[in-house]
């Protein structure tokens, strides 16, 4: 899949996420935040060539760059699992995911000249 695919498909996963949260199905807003995190967790591992095929391969290209930015992502999959979590706090990580899909587009974007 080419980054752009998996760009829109960030955005379009947390929306997403949004309208569960809205909908009051917190554990659906988790997985949807989660499969948002994971798909520009994809387009900064295809920009570099790293393997993201797999969670071991996604789990490596995530500690590859808390390496490099000191940052943790947090995961909602525990709660698509689970649905312990509250609506405050999903909201609140869904609100951690937006950020966190901040910073890797910026990570995503091809090294530009001069």
């Amino acid at each position: 899949m080419a980054i752009p695919t998996y760009l829109a498909d960030s955005r379009h996963l947390l929306a997403q996420a949004r309208e569960e949260l809205y909908l009051g199905d917190t554990r659906q807003a988790s997985a949807m935040g989660w499969a948002a995190g994971s798909q520009m967790l994809k387009s900064v591992a295809e920009q570099r060539g790293w393997a993201h095929q797999a969670h071991p391969d996604l789990f490596n290209a995530i500690t590859c760059l808390v390496a490099e930015t000191g940052d943790a992502a947090i995961s909602l999959e525990a709660n698509y699992y689970e649905n312990w979590m509250p609506a405050v706090s999903v909201d609140g990580d869904l609100d951690d995911i937006a950020q966190f899909l901040d910073k890797l587009e910026s990570l995503s974007a091809p090294a530009r000249n001069g």
